[in-house]
């Protein structure tokens, strides 16, 4: 890093520094870790509510007559599927069998749709859809113009019910609205989450930052909301086996091998990029698959670890592993060799020399409420 190096903010990144989080550079931005502790937030978020600062995520709106065309050939998905008020979760293959990104789509107009995308993969994303847009669609890449924050937990939606007259309950998950809260308008409402514990997703203009976090905080006072750092976050995530990209989802893993087919619709008329690649390797299976791994022994797996068979054999690369704060074991995502892919799989972890048993089992590896 150079020593003119200056880390991005996000408008509530003074909060977070005055409420005492640890802070760490994540993606370019100044961002909080953690705060009363990661498994203390984690379970905050199991059990009640808390509230993530993920304006650091990127933000692209797509317009125009040309806008599904040109979606259809850029994700995986299937993006006629859509109306306004939905969302999907897809991603953007690139030439090579790999993901460029993974993200999620909200139609809110006819001709409108907005895309968000990875705090990491701004730039390439960007790139990615401008050097591709052949369609015409219009493009406005608007991440620093948006701000977003995550209220998840079972009393997220008992939270944010006391700020809009909104009937909350009415939104389905994947669905979202645009409308009033804490006063505030034209705020995108979505029900989508990365913890599996339930909420909301916000997105507003970052003049209306302040407002809507003490808002947020005022109306969940009574249940214990608390703000949680990118450390809870992740065990979170994991915890429901939702996959990171850098870690389990990278530019040479397919959405496939990934366990996303369900992303990735080979339809009529849907000439996405690699399609015939990747329907191949539907067709024809892959030669490796990404698991869940629960450990036997104990010990905590860590991403590159390597997984073996009983002979010693290497298998297989850990890509997310940490100990579960719910079920204080060790878990894991990795890629593993397709015969050893089957639930029940007993296989060994290789912890600096230690080979520690461990067994593969389908996520989520905590059982929801």
């Amino acid at each position: 890093m150079h020593n003119n190096y200056i880390m991005k903010t996000t408008p509530f990144t003074n909060r977070h520094i005055a409420l005492g989080a640890k802070m760490h550079e994540f993606a370019g931005f100044n961002m909080p870790i953690e705060y009363t502790g990661i498994i203390d937030e984690h379970l905050t978020v199991c059990t009640s509510v808390g509230v993530f600062d993920v304006s650091h995520m990127g933000e692209f709106w797509v317009e125009g007559p040309n806008a599904l065309r040109f979606l259809q050939k850029i994700t995986s998905n299937d993006v006629s599927a859509l109306v306004p008020g939905k969302a999907q979760y897809t991603c953007f293959p690139n030439e090579t069998g790999g993901i460029i990104d993974d993200l999620i789509v909200y139609q809110c107009e006819a001709e409108k749709y907005l895309l968000v995308v990875n705090a990491s993969n701004i730039e390439k994303d960007w790139n990615w859809c401008v050097s591709h847009n052949t369609e015409g669609a219009i493009l406005d890449n608007t991440s620093d113009r948006m701000a977003q924050l995550a209220i998840q937990g079972p009393r997220a939606i008992d939270t944010l019910q006391k700020l809009t007259s909104i009937d909350l309950a009415t939104i389905p998950y994947y669905h979202f609205t645009i409308g009033e809260l804490a006063s505030v308008s034209d705020v995108i409402i979505s029900n989508t989450g990365y913890t599996g514990a339930g909420g909301f997703e916000l997105y507003f203009s970052p003049e209306a930052a302040n407002v809507i976090w003490e808002a947020i905080f005022n109306a969940g006072s009574e249940f214990g909301i608390k703000p949680i750092g990118l450390g809870a976050r992740d065990t979170l995530r994991l915890e429901m086996g939702f996959c990171l990209y850098g870690n389990d989802l990278t530019d040479t893993t397919s959405p496939i091998e990934a366990g996303l087919g369900w992303i990735t619709k080979f339809i009529d008329g849907k000439d996405f990029t690699n399609r015939a690649m990747l329907e191949r390797q539907k067709k024809e299976g892959t030669t490796r698959r990404l698991v869940g791994i629960e450990m036997k022994d104990r010990g905590i797996p860590r991403p590159g670890y390597s997984l073996c068979n009983a002979e010693g054999e290497q298998i297989g690369t850990i890509t997310s592993g940490t100990l579960s704060p719910t079920r204080k074991i060790g878990i894991a995502l990795g890629y593993i060799q397709t015969p050893y892919a089957k639930h029940g799989t007993e296989i060994c972890i290789d912890m600096r020399g230690r080979k520690l048993k461990a067994q593969v089992v389908k996520p989520p590896f905590r059982k929801s409420n």
